[in-house]
């Protein structure tokens, strides 16, 4: 199966580079649009799921909190790729990288935590976690969001939600040193926090290492997730022409692009994430889903930020007042929901009864 995947995700980009000029020239026709996006989102979405594979893979070899990491750091480059892709096509999107990481946030923080507490609830009744864990996550989350998309509406230097060079470096820089002080702190000293919290009573043991956890072996998968990971670099720029093309053609609302990479990228961290909350291991969902968040705006801001002053191009990060209302929102429900031990259904539907709010908000603003 891997080899199969490996080989239609390199056979899809030699066809595009040595025809995919034409095709694209033909995006007009209806049909030809619709199946090369078909095509092209399989392909992506496959590749992404090999992705997440080999990245489990060196999970279990690696442990805690650095398997987690590999994860969310190789499906955000994906993201980022994507973003960069449609930024530096031939029409401008200034407000797409807020459009995705304001999208990441409400899939993962809301979407996924809700239907996955429902989920866990359900079948464990209540779930423990580390409190230290989640709280750390947060305590990063709350300060990238709020200097990422809503105070760029504050400031007097621009109106419209952009940044001023200054701004734009600064807000890079701040973004940059806070995610890696936060790496820092995830793979050093208070890496404890990432892990299972040990219950009351329970006997003190030492995880066995992986059967099969050498040198040779993390080496493999790693090789085998750069060559499932360049295949979808390399394809993002085919697929940003044609999502901009179908969203422009069907008069739909510009945030759609940014939910449609959100989606293609997260899909297959979020099945392992609702895998691991049905086997009752509610610290790697957490590990995945607000790891996903804190990496999305950590590494988006600087990216998108970057490519604006490098490309000439206006950058919006600012949100509207609504999504700036669904957002602090959510942030507070998550303090909320993860600032004590053991979680129910009941949380598990209020967070999906926000992302439901957000998502009325993009077809009806």
């Amino acid at each position: 199966m891997i080899i199969v995947r490996l080989a239609v995700a390199w056979a899809t980009v030699a066809a595009f580079a040595v025809f995919g000029g034409g095709w694209l020239g033909g995006l007009a026709a209806p049909l030809v649009a619709a199946g090369l996006f078909a095509w092209l989102f399989a392909v992506i979405l496959w590749s992404a799921f090999g992705v997440v594979h080999e990245a489990e893979e060196l999970a279990h070899r690696l442990g805690e909190p650095y398997g987690t990491l590999v994860l969310t750091l190789a499906i955000v480059i994906i993201e980022v790729a994507l973003v960069a892709a449609v930024m530096l096509g031939a029409k401008a999107a200034p407000t797409l990288g807020r459009d995705t990481m304001f999208a990441v946030i409400m899939i993962v923080m809301n979407g996924l935590v809700g239907l996955g507490l429902i989920l866990g609830g359900l079948r464990h009744h209540r779930q423990n976690y580390n409190l230290d864990g989640a709280g750390a996550y947060l305590a990063a989350i709350i300060p990238l969001t709020t200097i990422a998309l809503i105070i760029p509406n504050f400031t007097r230097s621009t109106p419209d939600g952009s940044l001023t060079t200054l701004q734009a470096v600064a807000f890079s820089v701040l973004t940059v040193v806070l995610y890696g002080i936060f790496l820092l702190l995830q793979t050093g000293r208070h890496s404890d926090f990432f892990t299972d919290a040990a219950k009351p009573g329970d006997p003190v043991t030492q995880a066995a290492p992986h059967p099969d956890a050498g040198r040779g072996a993390i080496l493999r998968h790693a090789g085998l997730l750069i060559v499932s990971l360049v295949p979808i670099v390399l394809l993002s720029k085919s697929l940003a022409a044609i999502l901009d093309h179908g969203i422009a053609a069907l008069g739909a609302p510009p945030a759609l692009g940014g939910v449609i990479i959100a989606a293609i990228v997260f899909t297959p961290e979020g099945i392992s994430a609702l895998k691991a909350i049905r086997r009752d291991q509610l610290q790697r969902a957490i590990n995945l889903c607000l790891g996903a968040v804190t990496s999305t705006v950590g590494l988006t801001v600087p990216a998108v930020l970057g490519i604006g002053l490098l490309s000439g191009q206006r950058v919006v990060l600012g949100l509207a007042p609504a999504e700036m209302a669904v957002l602090a929102m959510t942030l507070l429900l998550s303090v909320i929901t993860f600032s004590r031990q053991g979680t129910t259904v009941l949380e598990g539907a209020v967070h999906l009864v926000v992302f439901l709010t957000y998502l009325t908000l993009i077809f009806s603003p």
